[in-house]
C-alpha cells in the first residue's frame, strides 16, 4: 500500500465529541480534509452550526448533534442518530472533557477545598462518558474489522503537576482533572487487549497549549519544555493522522505524548 493510500480516508466516517472547542476543531478540519465524514458532538450546538457554515462545501459531509455528556440521556442521542444516519462507523474520538475555571467553585482551589461536586463532573465527562460511549458504539466500529478508537487524554494523566507554575495565577491543576485523565488512559489499554483485533485503541496525551494564559505561567512553563515554547492545536494533527489512518495499522494500546519534551525533565 503506498503512503497516500494510507492516510486516504474517502468513504470513512468519524464522531469526535467536544468538537467545538479548539482541540475538536483541529481534528475535524484533519479528518475533512482526508475525505473523511464527520459527526460532530459538543453540547454547544450553536458552534457546530457556525463550523458547518464555514465549510460549505463539505457540508454533506458533516452532521452535527447538540448534547451534553453530563446528562444521562446523551447516550440514546448519539446512538440513535449513528443507527438511523451512518451505515457504519470507524473512528470515534473521546476528546470531550470537563476541564473546568477558576470561577467553578471547588476547582482550581487548594486540595483540602476541592469538592467532591466538581470530582463527580470530572470523572462523568472526562471517563464514564468514553467508557459509554464506545461500550454503546463498539458494534459500529466492528463493522469491517478496522475500527479505531483515540483517547484524549493529559501529560497530567500519567504525570503529577508542578504547582510552582500556578503561583500568582488564577490556574491550578485540580486532582479530578489529573485522575480522571489517568483513567482514561487506563481504559485505552484495557480496551486494546480486548477489542483487538477488530478495534485499535490509542491515546494522545497533549502537554500545555497556548490559550492567553498569562505571561508569568507561560514564562515558568516554557522554561521547563525543551522545545521552548507552549504547545498549539495543530501540534496534534501528526498524531490526529497517524491514530486515525492506516499508517497505525499494527498500532494499539499506545499513549502518544505530545508536550514537546515536558514530562521527560
Amino acid at each position: 500500500m503506498k503512503l497516500y493510500e494510507m492516510m486516504d480516508l474517502n468513504g470513512q466516517t468519524a464522531l469526535i465529541t467536544g468538537a467545538a472547542g479548539h482541540i475538536g476543531k483541529v481534528i475535524s478540519d484533519t479528518f475533512l480534509e482526508l475525505g473523511c465524514a464527520v459527526i460532530l458532538v459538543d453540547r454547544d450546538r450553536l458552534k457546530l452550526e457556525e463550523y458547518k457554515n464555514k465549510n460549505l462545501k463539505k457540508e454533506d459531509k458533516i452532521h452535527i448533534i447538540g448534547c451534553d455528556f453530563e446528562d444521562e440521556d446523551f447516550l440514546k442521542v448519539i446512538y440513535d442518530y449513528v443507527k438511523k444516519n451512518c451505515p457504519k462507523l470507524d473512528i470515534l474520538i473521546n476528546n470531550a472533557a470537563f476541564v473546568g475555571d477558576s470561577e467553578i467553585d471547588g476547582w482550581t482551589v487548594k486540595f483540602e477545598d476541592q469538592s467532591i461536586d466538581t470530582w463527580r463532573r470530572a470523572i462523568e465527562v472526562n471517563l464514564t462518558a468514553s467508557f459509554s460511549l464506545t461500550q454503546k458504539l463498539v458494534n459500529f466500529l466492528m463493522h469491517e474489522n478496522n475500527g479505531r478508537v483515540i483517547n484524549i487524554s493529559s501529560m497530567y494523566g500519567f504525570i503529577g503537576p508542578y504547582m510552582k507554575l500556578y503561583e500568582g495565577t488564577s490556574m491550578g491543576s485540580p486532582v479530578a482533572y489529573s485522575v480522571s485523565k489517568g483513567g482514561l488512559t487506563q481504559l485505552t489499554r484495557w480496551l486494546s487487549t480486548t477489542l483487538g483485533p477488530n478495534v485499535r485503541v490509542n491515546t494522545i496525551s497533549p502537554g500545555g497549549i497556548e490559550r492567553g494564559q498569562s505571561n508569568k505561567f507561560k514564562d515558568k512553563y516554557i522554561e521547563r519544555v525543551p522545545l521552548n515554547r507552549l504547545g498549539s492545536e495543530r501540534d496534534l494533527i501528526g498524531a490526529v493522522l497517524f491514530l486515525g489512518s492506516n499508517m497505525s495499522k499494527y498500532v494499539t494500546g499506545q499513549d502518544i505524548v505530545v508536550d514537546g519534551g515536558y514530562s521527560v525533565i
